[in-house]
């Protein structure tokens, strides 16, 4: 379950034809697009988009993703991508996910990722306080 003691970003939308396969079931694979979506979704409801991020000369590479599916979504289902920050150290970051039938509230997948903050050239470095406030809020 989403927690209820932190912000909690949700974006909504309709499973597409090319993320299901012969079966009309969503592909494994997309479930990890679903979660790059809510990263996204996240950054832009806290006032900070991802691309203004990486304009500013840094990127948060993928080091770990995980997913626990627990019942599958089809063609054309409306699902809920749950977004939250679980863990903020000073160079890396987790978040976790929920995804979620829109009209029954069924969890069909949850998951993390854990990224490390770089520079364009690999460096490694820490996270800028502007999102290392989200931490705190």
């Amino acid at each position: 379950m989403a927690p209820t003691d932190r912000f909690v970003a949700e974006t909504t939308f309709h499973v597409r034809y090319a993320e299901t396969d012969a079966m009309g079931v969503v592909h494994h694979a997309s479930y990890i697009i679903y979660f790059e979506e809510g990263r996204s979704s996240y950054a832009r409801q806290r006032g900070s988009d991802y691309a203004s991020f990486e304009r500013g000369g840094r990127y948060l590479t993928v080091t770990e993703v995980g997913a626990r599916y627990i019942q599958p979504a089809r063609y054309d289902d409306q699902i809920t991508v749950r977004c939250w920050l679980e863990e903020m150290k000073s160079r890396s970051l987790t978040f976790n996910y929920e995804i979620v039938d829109t009209a029954s509230g069924a969890i069909r997948v949850t998951g993390f990722s854990k990224h490390i903050c770089i520079t364009h050239d690999g460096q490694v470095v820490k996270i800028p306080d502007d999102w290392r406030a989200w931490a705190n809020t």
